[in-house]
């Protein structure tokens, strides 16, 4: 699937990954890992990073992007920075979990009102906190890049209050939260590979599903179950990191650099994703699905009570997921 929107051809062009002989001409080349195709939002925001490092250094830093999980998955390179093996990593806060506990309340469901919100609260003191769980790691935090909302669609009624879900079957990814999420919300969790939910949409074994606009149209779901729920219930923040050690090497001047960089290609990642969700939304509709956007969403999040319960059971952890909730 093409990423890549022509508004920002131009642009993405100039921050072209530098490679071989390239790289070869910097005095400091960084290697940067992501899951991600080439093309996808995430790589392009870190290769428009790539180029404004470059350009302010005046040659001296490249960063070379490795995408497709050419350096391996995401637990596997986020490791490998924490030891200064790979020097950066763009990974979801998911991915996380087990290593900076801080990241487990930032995927609770419905915690995050809207991408505006997970924006705010990223961009603010919260997100300055969590950048210390992270250096605590040694992995310094330079930008939160945003990962899409995931919403309920399945093959057979319009979902618009929690009573509509009431008895349905749905794939989650095998995640403790994710079946606690579906229970409060009365319907039944079946955790399964993400290869197999076409089939088991189409025969009947499963309702239907969870995921973003772009990942719904490009898995052909949208084809076996038309009904989207617009309820953003999961809004999942991503993360660009570097190494510790990669990062006490440079000096303060390119330190600055680099947040700038960083900063300045979350902007570029944000914009990019929304137009990729508008176009995949935009796709779906075209195909036939039906997107529900009239959302009790209220009765959703009041559902999720017992969940938090089971989650945030630490002083500290109720005191953030109070602040977030506060943050405008």
């Amino acid at each position: 699937m093409k990423f890549v929107t022509t508004t920002f051809a131009g642009l993405l062009l100039s921050a072209a990954v530098v490679t071989g002989a390239a790289a070869a001409e910097c005095e400091i080349t960084l290697r940067s890992s992501d899951t991600h195709p080439d093309g996808y939002p995430t790589v392009e925001g870190v290769k428009a990073m790539a180029a404004e490092v470059k350009e302010k250094t005046e040659g001296r830093i490249c960063i070379e992007v490795f995408p497709s999980s050419q350096l391996g998955e995401e637990k596997d390179t986020i490791e490998q920075t924490q030891f200064g093996v790979i020097d950066m990593v763009r990974a979801s806060f998911g991915s996380f979990n087990d290593i900076v506990p801080v990241t487990q309340t930032l995927s609770l469901p419905y915690l995050f009102t809207s991408p505006e919100h997970q924006h705010a609260v990223l961009d603010g003191p919260i997100g300055e906190e969590i950048a210390e769980d992270f250096a605590e790691k040694d992995l310094i935090a330079l930008a939160y890049y945003d990962g899409g909302a995931r919403n309920f669609y399945n093959s057979q009624k319009p979902i618009k209050t929690v009573e509509d879900l009431k008895g349905m079957k749905f794939r989650v990814m095998q995640n403790d939260v994710f079946v606690d999420m579906m229970s409060a919300l009365g319907a039944n969790a079946t955790p399964m590979p993400y290869g197999e939910v076409y089939s088991s949409i189409q025969t009947g074994v499963i309702d239907g599903a969870e995921n973003n606009f772009p990942s719904y149209d490009s898995s052909g779901h949208a084809e076996v179950a038309k009904y989207f729920t617009l309820d953003q219930h999961l809004m999942v923040p991503e993360l660009v990191a570097v190494s510790k050690t990669t990062w006490e090497k440079l000096s303060p001047e390119d330190q600055e650099i680099m947040r700038t960089a960083a900063k300045n290609s979350a902007t570029l990642q944000r914009k990019l994703w929304a137009e990729q969700e508008k176009a995949s939304e935009e796709k779906v509709i075209a195909a036939g699905a039906e997107v529900i956007k009239e959302v009790d969403k209220t009765a959703f999040i009041e559902a999720m009570a017992p969940v938090y319960e089971k989650y945030v059971t630490t002083p500290e952890a109720q005191d953030l997921v109070k602040r977030i909730q506060e943050t405008k």
